[in-house]
């Protein structure tokens, strides 16, 4: 099985989630999905989250532990596979892709058996598309680009960046066909100025700050400034300027 992890935020139902995936099962085969095709779940109130629903650092320790206590139970019945899960409005919500069920209320009682003091519910259901994977755990192009942006300003600050001084900020954009005038316009009209054009691929740039919701924020508007003239955005990058 593939194992590759990525952790972002995002808005689900107005609230803010933050989501753990394992975005590796993205990979599998059409065949290993088909040997798991039930989605279970286990959903665990906090006793003590932040306002914006969130957990405090004061229950990491613990849910971490819990967390620990049903990968090792999901191991010890070998029932499905642990895919990601979600922090939103005060609770937490582990799931795993199930390949049989008979044996689930014995993976609860073994793993939850030290938790009694939390509110835990569970359950399951078939899931043989895996919607809730793609739908709710899977970054969706906006996610991807931030989980992006967010390593490379990780990057530039191991660098000694401060990330919030303006410097010219570079992006490239590519195309099926040759690059359309108005996408050259809108992005002109944004305040943006062309680097280099190629036939089917353009570069410019502007002064931003690569700090992480400002570069968040150019980077979104020219994946829909992209994605409403043909294109595909393709990333961006700058140079590093170190704290004085």
């Amino acid at each position: 099985m593939n194992e590759y992890w990525e952790i972002y935020m995002k808005q689900l139902e107005g609230a803010a989630a933050s989501v753990l995936a394992n975005v590796g099962l993205a990979l599998e085969d059409n065949e290993f999905k088909a040997t798991y095709p039930i989605v279970g779940f286990v959903k665990v109130a906090l006793k003590n989250p932040k306002e914006n629903g969130l957990i405090d650092e004061s229950e990491e320790d613990e849910l971490s532990f819990l967390e620990d206590k049903l990968e090792a139970s999901m191991i010890k019945f070998r029932i499905g596979k642990y895919a990601g899960r979600i922090i939103t409005q005060g609770s937490v919500t582990f799931l795993y892709y199930l390949q049989f069920t008979y044996n689930w209320q014995d993976f609860l009682e073994y793993a939850l058996a030290e938790f009694e003091d939390f509110e835990i519910s569970a359950g399951f259901q078939d899931d043989s598309e895996w919607n809730f994977y793609h739908n709710l755990l899977y970054p969706n192009v906006d996610e991807w680009q931030i989980i992006n942006n967010h390593k490379v300003c990780e990057k530039l600050k191991e660098s000694g960046d401060d990330l919030q001084t303006p410097r010219a900020i570079e992006h490239r954009v590519v195309f099926d066909v040759s690059v359309p005038k108005e996408f050259i316009e809108a992005i002109q009209n944004e305040g943006f100025r062309v680097m280099e054009q190629e036939d089917k691929s353009v570069k410019f740039y502007r002064k931003d700050k690569p700090f992480y919701y400002d570069i968040d924020a150019v980077t979104l508007t020219l994946i829909a400034l992209s994605k409403e003239h043909g294109g595909m955005y393709d990333g961006w990058e700058c140079s590093v300027v170190k704290a004085s």
